[in-house]
């Protein structure tokens, strides 16, 4: 019988990362290096090797692909790039994104076309991609998988936000193109699920952080009594990459304090 810490073992797997250079996404990509997986990033481009130099000082392979997430022109055919060099993605970890703050009446169509391409396209193809590949993967283990899919969604996910629309209707689609995946894939050993960060203490709420008003409104309201860290995301996302999550799919995870059941 095997331990059961074991479940949660990524060794000898790999993981293809979004958004990986910074705040969440940079602390996932080096949790899934820790619990042994070896990375591939996708980033915009080579100038930021951090978080590939973080990951090889685990021990672990970390390779870097240059796209923008916001050009169709540049995903189309990356993940058969990718394939063609040799890397049998096992997980796939889309926390690529970005925010357009504007009110709704004056929200520009460029930037909500931007933030719809980014958050919510860019998340179907990669999905699409990776997952068309995973379907011919044999399958491994007793139950037989074939794959772990984990999509980045919001509390936005579920609310309407405040001068966000486009970020909102894109998380929205996150959620609900996460459980149409499980659907279709569950059965065949592909694992598709979310996480829902709350408000985490980084670059991206840096607008908010500043509203010394509404900080303090939101503070007030999150049960743990503070903001996340990116670093509150590891046990999360090496369990739902993980054998320990297998019969789990279709499932937005929130780690947010509390914040939804209040």
């Amino acid at each position: 019988m095997s331990n059961t810490l074991d479940l949660f073992s990524l060794k000898d797997r790999t993981a293809l990362i979004t958004g990986a250079t910074r705040g969440i996404g940079q602390s996932l990509a080096l949790a899934l290096a820790e619990a042994g997986a070896d990375v591939v990033l996708i980033q915009r481009d080579f100038s930021n090797t951090t978080t590939k130099q973080e990951i090889e000082k685990l021990g672990r392979k970390a390779t870097i692909y240059q796209a923008d997430l916001g050009s169709k022109d540049q995903l189309r055919g990356l993940v058969k790039k990718v394939l063609a060099d040799g890397h049998d993605i096992d997980i796939l970890v889309n926390c690529g994104g970005i925010q357009r703050r504007h009110p709704a009446h004056e929200f520009p169509d460029s930037d909500w076309d931007e933030v719809l391409q980014v958050n919510l396209n860019t998340v179907f193809t990669l999905c699409r991609d990776v997952g068309a590949y995973m379907l011919e993967r044999q399958p491994k283990g007793n139950p037989p998988h074939r794959g772990s899919i984990i999509n980045i969604a919001s509390l936005v996910t579920f609310q309407g936000g405040l001068n966000v629309p486009a970020y909102a209707a894109a998380k929205g689609g996150v959620g609900q193109l996460t459980k149409a995946l499980s659907n279709q894939w569950a059965g065949q050993g592909i694992n598709v699920n979310a996480i829902a960060p709350g408000y985490i203490h980084t670059d991206m709420n840096e607008a908010l952080i500043k509203d010394e008003k509404r900080a303090a409104s939101i503070l007030e309201r999150i049960p743990a009594g503070r903001w996340g860290l990116p670093d509150d995301f590891k046990g999360s996302i090496v369990y739902l990459a993980s054998r320990a999550s297998l019969y789990v799919s279709g499932e937005i995870l929130t780690v947010d304090g509390g914040w939804m059941g209040r």
